[in-house]
C-alpha cells in the first residue's frame, strides 16, 4: 500500500504528520486523518503509563509475535533493549517459552496470552496479576495489550515495513 499524500492534509495535520514522517507506521496512519491525531496521542500515553518499560515491552513483543507482525517486532526489540528488556525477555517474547525469566516476566507473558486467547482475564487472572502489579499497572497492561493488537491489525494490513525508515533509535 502507497503512503499517503501528507501535503494533501489540512496544515495542523501536516504539522503533526511532520513531527513524526521518519517512521513508516506514523506516515501510513495518516490514510485515516481524523483517527491519527488520537491513534498518536494513545501510542505516547502508553509509554508514559505506569506499567514498567520492560514489562510493558514483554507484552508488546509477545502481541507482535502472536500477530506475526515483523515491523512490530523489529521496532519493540530495539526499544525493549534501550528501555532495559533482557535478551532472555526478548527470546521468550517470540519462543513461548519462560527459559530465563524472573517470575513477574513470566506472568506478563501468560497475561498477556490470556487476554489475546480468553479477550478477558478471569478473577484468579486478576488476583495473580494484582500481586505483582497496582490495578493502574494491569489496567496500564490490558489497554497496551489491546493497542498493540490494532497496531498489529493494522501494520500487517497495509503492508507497513521498515524500508526508507529512520528510526528514532
Amino acid at each position: 500500500m502507497e503512503y499517503p499524500d501528507l501535503t494533501e492534509l489540512p496544515a495542523d495535520l501536516q504539522k503533526i504528520a511532520a513531527e513524526r514522517s521518519n517512521v513508516n507506521i506514523y506516515r501510513m496512519v495518516f490514510h485515516s486523518p481524523a483517527l491519527a491525531p488520537a491513534f498518536l496521542q494513545m501510542a505516547d500515553a502508553i509509554f508514559q503509563g505506569a506499567l514498567p518499560h520492560p514489562l510493558r515491552e514483554l507484552a508488546i513483543l509477545r502481541v507482535g509475535h502472536v500477530y506475526k507482525a515483523p515491523y512490530e517486532i523489529h521496532h519493540h526489540e530495539n526499544i525493549g533493549r534501550l528501555l532495559g528488556l533482557d535478551e532472555a525477555g526478548i527470546a521468550a517474547a517470540g519462543a513461548c517459552s519462560a527459559e530465563g525469566l524472573t517470575e513477574e516476566q513470566t506472568a506478563i507473558l501468560s497475561l498477556t496470552d490470556r487476554l489475546l486467547v480468553q479477550h478477558t482475564l478471569t478473577e484468579s487472572d486478576r488476583a495473580e496479576a494484582l500481586a505483582f502489579l497496582t490495578a493502574g499497572q494491569l489496567s496500564d497492561l490490558v489497554l497496551t495489550v489491546g493497542f498493540y493488537q490494532l497496531v498489529c491489525n493494522f501494520l500487517n494490513t497495509f503492508g507497513v515495513t521498515t524500508e526508507g525508515e529512520k528510526a528514532p533509535y
